[in-house]
């Protein structure tokens, strides 16, 4: 990948927080790129750090050490008033579309709020093409968060994330929350974005099979560190660590009796790697 391509470059980052007794690292020298329209999937169990790098990328998680450079700048390094212009550029779509949307607002009030320099009828104007955009009602603008399905709901937090035309969107478990079928339609509607916009996803999860449906390239994260990054469908079918082959099997399947086989094999590895149960990771981390 050249320069000319990188949006996004995360260089040795690692994100500590204060114990009552010590520092505890959640992220160790963690590196990975992501060029403009182009998917990386950061797959990981509960516990990896996979939600702490989005936040530490949005300036939500503190940085120990290490850059995030985003359009070439050192996004670490600016003042507040510097990273609230860069944040621009990136925005996100979060796990739970239930507690994610202020229930006293309206869709149409959400949608608007990140806008600040254009008029009334721009902002109406704005409005009904993000709605378009996600495939909602243009009447939906009038309406209550509550009002919706939580798949209506997710495609109301897509299009505000839209809503500044960001170069990158961080998308954490964007799906988990959602039963299969809006699952399948909510990713799609990413894709169909992608489509049309090239914005970059970096693309957070905990099922490998989902990272592999939406990435280009996937990172498996364990306890922090990246122990695996190749192309999506190299990490899904020949994964090369341990614990990859571990998430692969424990990708669900349709068929019932695959299924019960991919178990089988599960466990087997975990005896081969003398664990009884998914390893539980540092006592202190995060997401």
């Amino acid at each position: 990948m050249t320069d000319a391509t990188t949006l996004l470059r995360v260089e040795h980052l690692d994100v500590a927080y204060a114990s009552r007794r010590r520092q505890a690292k959640v992220i160790d020298d963690v590196g990975f790129d992501l060029a403009a329209g182009e998917t990386l999937g950061l797959v990981g169990e509960s516990g990896s750090g996979k939600t702490t790098i989005g936040r530490a990328i949005l300036g939500l998680a503190p940085v120990s050490s290490g850059r995030i450079e985003f359009e070439g700048r050192d996004v670490t390094r600016l003042t507040r008033r510097e990273r609230r212009g860069a944040a621009r550029g990136i925005q996100a779509i979060f796990q739970d579309p239930y507690s994610s949307l202020n229930p006293a607002m309206t869709i149409a009030d959400i949608l608007v709020e990140p806008i600040q320099d254009v008029g009334s009828a721009q902002k109406r104007e704005r409005v009904r093409q993000l709605l378009d955009a996600v495939g909602l009602p243009a009447d939906s603008g009038h309406r209550h968060a509550r009002e919706f399905s939580g798949g209506q709901r997710q495609r109301i937090a897509i299009a505000r994330a839209l809503a500044l035309e960001p170069r990158l969107i961080i998308c954490d478990e964007p799906t988990s929350a959602l039963d299969m079928t809006t699952q399948t339609r909510v990713l799609g509607l990413l894709r169909e974005i992608q489509q049309r916009t090239s914005v970059a996803y970096l693309f957070i999860s905990h099922d490998l099979g989902v990272v592999r449906a939406m990435s280009d390239r996937t990172a498996v994260l364990l306890h922090g560190r990246i122990v695996e990054l190749g192309s999506a469908e190299q990490i899904a079918e020949q994964p090369e660590h341990p614990y990859t082959r571990r998430l692969q099997l424990a990708t669900p399947v349709a068929d019932p009796v695959l299924q019960a086989q991919r178990r089988e094999q599960r466990l087997r590895v975990l005896r081969e790697q003398g664990l009884t149960d998914e390893p539980k990771g540092p006592a202190w981390t995060s997401n």
